[in-house]
This record gives C-alpha cells, structure tokens and sequence, in this order.
C-alpha cells in the first residue's frame, strides 16, 4: 500500500486551517496509507493554531519563532519523511472525497513513472475550475509580461498561466500550482527540496524547473478535485505579496537565465514594471492599490540598493 505525508505551512491562516484538516479526515481512503500530517506554523499570531488538536488525524507540530518563508518551512515538514509521497498542501484548500485516492492511484501506475509531480483541478469559490497551470518563463515571456503585453494582446503574447485552455482534461503540462503539490518522496529528496532561497513564490516552478532536467514531468488530473480560495493568507500584506514576487522572480532569472538576460529583466521591473502595474489599477478602477503597488516597489528597490 503506498504511503503519503502531507505537509501545511500555516501563517496566520484563520480558520482556513482548521477546515482543511477536517476535508482531509474526510478524502481518507483504503487504497493508500496516511503516515503523518505535519503542520509548521511560521510564527502565527491570529491563534489559527490553537484548534488543530480537534482533528483525529496523526499530525506531528513544527512550531517556529519567526517567519522562515514557505521554502524552508515546507523542507522542514518533509525532513526524514518515509512516505512514498509528499503533499504539499496549502491551508487555504479543502480537499475532495478523491483528491487524494485518485491521486495516488494515477501516479502508481507504472506508465506513470516518469511523471514526478503532479496537480489536480481546482475549484475556486466562484464554484469554477481555476485556470492555474503554467508555462516555463523565457527571457521574453517574462520581459513582455513585466509590461503587461500579455494582458494586452493575449493571442499574441501568451500569460505564464494557461487561460487559453479549460482545465477540463488531463495533460502533461510544465507547471502545476503549489496549492496542491503532489511530489515523488524520492524525486523531492533527489532535488534536495525546494530552494530555500525563494522566500514564498517561484519555489514550485523552481522545482519543476530542475525536475524537468533530470527526465521528470507534471501532469494535470483533471480526475480529481480540490477547492482553494487562493490569496487566503496575502490578501491584507499586498504590498509585501508584491515585493516577494518581485524578489523572487529575480531570484528565479538570475539562477537560470544568462547574465544579460537577467539585467535586462531585473531593469525593466525596476523602471518600468511599476508604471504598467499603476496605470493597469488604474484602468481597472482600483485606485485604492496604487499606494499597495508603490509601497511594494519601494521595499523591492531599498532590497536591491543593499
């Protein structure tokens, strides 16, 4: 019987946490076994992490005094683990009856080996599948993003996520959310982990990425459902959200992109992805997020004066 460990990063989630562990009690199921939950708590202080002890699954508790970023803390949960696989769930999720046995039964079949991670559908609170699968970034995919070319001519200029295709079929694909990341044990070991460099975002195309280079692949099962309400945890810190995507989309450039390619995009997201984000909000009518877009960029810019 294949083995499973799933692991949570918890910050200041509500009571996102706590129905999320309740969903999984109930996408238990006798194909597979559950070794452990493990919940890390980076540090919350909205008491999400006093009602964990209600559910009867096997949790095992990391608790850190600061902050250390969904990278490391996600390490954290996945040292020493056993399981054949690791889960990496986020805490605003809830999952389905067959998120997990339909799961495990994909991947354990032997054509399937040489799939090393794989997502399943997601349905967001609109009740609609989210179109959240991706493409591997190029050098010019992320420059004509950065300027918003992808939201103006769409057909032209295709986004990093898929909006062109429906999510309602399985296919292999070159990125799956992080949300719900269902990962070999033995390919995650392979890896080493995540980059604990990214502090929260791009680690998951990240470890597609190198995946991709030692002969594994992501699938999209569409078989198999979740919710998640996305932005649970950053939807008050936009600010802070946008200085991390930032970050770590530099991060991300300069680690596996040529050096010209990498000051190229590290200037453009410094002089000019600013005003196409703003004139963007304002298009939108949504003036109350210039002063988040240009607290984000100024935190960004102080990061990269140091």
């Amino acid at each position: 019987m294949s083995s499973i460990d799933i692991i949570i990063v918890n910050w200041n989630s509500g009571s996102y946490l706590a129905e999320c562990l309740l969903s999984i009690e109930s996408s238990l199921k006798n194909n597979f076994k559950l070794n452990r939950v493990i919940v890390i708590d980076n540090a919350s202080t909205d008491g999400s992490f006093e009602n964990i002890n209600q559910t009867l699954l096997p949790v095992t508790v990391i608790m850190n005094s600061e902050n250390l970023g969904f990278a490391k803390a996600s390490n954290q949960g996945a040292y020493k683990s056993e399981a054949d696989f690791l889960l990496f769930l986020n805490p605003d999720t809830r999952l389905f009856e067959n998120s997990l046995s339909e799961s495990i039964s994909f991947m354990m079949k032997v054509e399937n080996e040489e799939i090393g991670i794989l997502g399943i559908q997601i349905i967001n609170e609109a009740g609609e599948i989210s179109r959240n699968c991706a493409r591997f970034p190029s050098t010019w995919s992320i420059v004509y993003t950065s300027l918003g070319l992808d939201k103006l001519f769409p057909t032209v200029f295709p986004g990093h996520f898929m909006m062109d295709w429906d999510h309602n079929s399985s296919r292999a694909v070159d990125q799956v959310m992080g949300s719900f990341f269902f990962v070999r044990r033995n390919l995650f070991e392979r890896l080493s982990g995540y980059d604990e460099r990214f502090f929260v975002y791009y680690e998951d195309l990240d470890f597609a990425f190198r995946a991709r280079k030692i002969g594994y692949h992501c699938y999209f099962l569409s078989t198999a459902q979740m919710f998640h309400k996305g932005g649970g945890t950053t939807e008050k810190i936009k600010a802070e959200r946008l200085f991390y995507i930032l970050q770590s989309k530099l991060l991300f450039c300069r680690k596996h992109f040529n050096k010209c390619s990498y000051f190229l995009i590290f200037f453009i997201s410094l002089l000019l992805e600013p005003f196409v984000r703003i004139f963007g909000v304002f298009v939108k009518g949504s003036f109350s997020e210039v002063g988040e877009i240009i607290r984000g960029f100024k935190k960004f810019i102080l990061q990269c004066v140091k």
